[in-house]
């Protein structure tokens, strides 16, 4: 249960950071970045080990400069670990909270962290919301997956402090725009895919009865035309923000959209070369985040898999946090039912992650408007085919409401899987032209 006090007390101190000067700054996240490193090399297993082999130790820890000294981590070498080698030996991990990541590529992960750890998360969240211009009190409806309901205290709905209306992703557009409708957001959020999916039949329809305030987007990647498109649908701003389920808000637009102000203060991103070395402002790097908050369990030169570009400018907004220019990586294709619907991706990724103890990589590929081919690439031989494929296909068939159009999935079970068309390792796909 989320701390609301904490959060809070976190919140006030997290608005002010974005306009310390820089050397400021730079000595906070020293400081933290020393704390984590040691905390992580005492009592962490995964990260003893690697520093030992690496040969560093804490002590060599004590610039930003000095994380070059540490070796990258991927996702799928920790996916491989056992989980209480990745969980803080402090920390009980069957009385921690767990998150589960959908995985762009396919690849599910599962992550670990304390009470402290989700306020503060929570806290971050809301600074870019804040920045944007929402407000104490404003009605805000949020897009979602069914798991984060919970999120929002009985406190803050009694209140009525930044208390989220949850609408389910898996809900049909129509029964998403009537609890929209009835709401009466002045903050309407979620995963993009699904607000441009409501926005088009919102259009549509010419409805002129959902009028937010304000639009955040995440998760699903829109390109220029669609997030215009969401703003003159629903005459208001659109702002897009960006992150990963393992440290959460990463970076997020202000009203001058110039870029991406980094949340440096909670998580260190750099943007790297093929070799594992830093790129020049300007280029393209993979994006490796070090999380300055995470101790029960701690991600220190993480590469996620995206894509971004660290820019140099300044924002007219006064704000000191550093720009990242553009991201890429997570543009995925709308799914085509055979009734004329559009489903975002995410959908489906959120379907498959209540299977994910059981499943090592996962893609689901329409091939046509009724069919589906989802491949599994199984955790071990304990797994029952027959069982899963069955419990799998009638959760998606009941998330996605089935029984107005005849939809077949086919499940296959396999050892390696396929890449898509285009060489890429996506988990969601449409093959439909």
């Amino acid at each position: 249960m989320p701390n609301f006090a904490r959060i809070l007390y976190y919140l006030a101190k997290a608005m002010k950071r974005p306009y310390w000067d820089r050397d400021r700054l730079r000595t906070y996240q020293e400081k933290r970045l020393r704390s984590v490193v040691e905390y992580a090399y005492n009592f962490v297993p995964f990260y003893h080990e690697k520093f030992r082999k690496a040969g560093v130790i804490p002590s060599d820890i004590k610039t930003l400069e000095d994380l070059a000294k540490l070796p990258i981590v991927r996702k799928d070498e920790m996916r491989h670990e056992n989980p209480r080698k990745l969980v803080s030996m402090e920390f009980d991990i069957n009385k921690l909270k767990i998150e589960r990541t959908s995985g762009s590529a396919g690849q599910p992960f599962v992550t670990y962290m304390c009470g402290v750890e989700d306020d503060w998360r929570k806290s971050i969240y809301m600074r870019a919301n804040m920045s944007c211009g929402q407000k104490l009190r404003d009605r805000w409806v949020v897009i979602t997956s069914p798991h984060h309901f919970k999120d929002t205290t009985s406190i803050q709905r009694r209140l009525g402090i930044y208390a989220q209306t949850c609408v389910s992703i898996f809900s049909s557009v129509d029964e998403q725009i009537g609890l929209i409708n009835e709401a009466r957001p002045d903050v309407l959020d979620g995963y993009s895919g699904s607000l441009l999916l409501v926005a088009k039949e919102v259009d549509r329809r010419g409805l002129k009865t959902i009028r937010p305030r304000i639009i955040f987007g995440s998760a699903d990647l829109m390109d220029v035309a669609s997030r215009q498109f969401m703003e003159k649908v629903f005459e208001a701003p659109y702002y897009d923000q960006f992150g990963c389920a393992e440290v959460d808000r990463t970076a997020w637009q202000c009203p001058e959209k110039i870029g991406y102000h980094m949340d440096v203060d909670s998580v260190i991103t750099q943007f790297v070369d093929d070799e594992g070395n830093e790129v020049s402002v300007g280029e393209r790097g993979e994006i490796v985040y070090t999380s300055l908050f995470n101790y029960a369990m701690p991600f220190i030169r993480y590469a996620v898999g995206d894509v971004g570009v660290p820019s140099d400018e300044k924002c007219p907004c006064g704000r000191t946090f550093p720009l990242m220019k553009v991201v890429e990586g997570r543009k995925d294709s709308l799914l085509l039912l055979p009734d004329g619907r559009l489903l975002s991706p995410m959908v489906f990724r959120i379907a498959v992650s209540r299977f994910f103890e059981k499943i090592m990589q996962y893609r689901v590929v329409q091939k046509k408007c009724d069919l589906f081919e989802i491949y599994i690439k199984k955790k071990d031989d304990s797994v029952d085919e027959k069982v899963m494929e069955t419990e799998l296909v009638a959760y998606i068939k009941k998330m996605i409401d089935t029984d107005a159009c005849e939809v077949k999935f086919e499940v296959k079970f396999v050892e390696d899987i396929p890449l898509s068309k285009t060489g890429k390792l996506m988990a969601v796909v449409s093959e439909l032209e």
